[in-house]
């Protein structure tokens, strides 16, 4: 496996309750991290938790483009070049199509989708570049096996894949490298907001998930693991 000590780690939404867990552990295995979230507050206390200087982080709606402009100038004022880029952002928002609103599913497509090419514009070239990078993105299950109630959701995400895939072959001359995270049901903020009946209980408890990215981080020069699934045997309940 290949350390990331030294490695320039952009990780979005690091305020989440998986991205906090991962961003904890890339540093303490040394990476040197730039953090995105979307409350002050808690990207603040992350950063003092984790003794990150304040230039190390911003502020990022994922809906605003010109607030990925601004991280992309924010980090490279920072750091000469990106080794790693994680995005562990998104939102779901799970209705019958029946409930589902067309701002419902504008917004899904913004944030899961949109604000994903954004940040590859801007951060992909620098990887080109150089020759070499990571860039990891999790389209959860739903982006693999769609579910009822997830039209918006898995739209958002079936597209996320399918731009991944096609950057992977823009990129194949190259030593950036793409992996694909299918995270299924892990007991996370996520779930607050949406009326589905689970079983919370028998998720994949989040400092897992972020052992995933951690591991997914390490990945050796010589391959790439181009997509990792991870979910619980059952979380619905019957």
């Amino acid at each position: 496996m290949e350390s990331v000590k030294g490695k320039k780690v952009l990780l979005v939404g690091a305020t989440g309750g998986i991205g906090r867990r991962a961003a904890a552990l890339l540093r303490q295995s040394g990476a040197d991290l730039f953090l995105t979230g979307r409350k002050a507050n808690a990207l603040s206390e992350l950063a003092t938790e984790l003794s990150i200087p304040a230039l190390q982080t911003a502020l990022v709606d994922l809906q605003d483009p010109s607030s990925l402009e601004c991280l992309s100038t924010s980090f490279f004022s920072v750091f000469p070049q990106i080794d790693v880029l994680v995005n562990a952002s998104g939102i779901g928002i799970i209705k019958p199509l029946e409930q589902l609103e067309e701002d419902d599913f504008r917004r899904t497509l913004e944030v899961n989708l949109t604000a994903p090419f954004v940040l590859m514009k801007k951060f992909l070239p620098s990887m080109k570049q150089a020759g070499k990078g990571l860039v990891i993105h999790i389209p959860g299950v739903l982006g693999k096996v769609p579910m009822a109630g997830a039209a918006a959701y898995s739209a958002s995400k079936y597209g996320l894949v399918g731009m991944i895939q096609s950057l992977r072959e823009e990129c194949k001359r190259t030593q950036v490298r793409f992996t694909l995270l299918y995270l299924g049901g892990v007991d996370s903020p996520f779930w607050d907001g949406i009326d589905l009946r689970v079983q919370r209980d028998k998720m994949i408890v989040a400092e897992e998930a972020a052992k995933a990215i951690w591991f997914l981080c390490q990945q050796p020069a010589s391959g790439v693991v181009s997509e990792m699934v991870l979910q619980p045997f059952n979380h619905q309940a019957i």
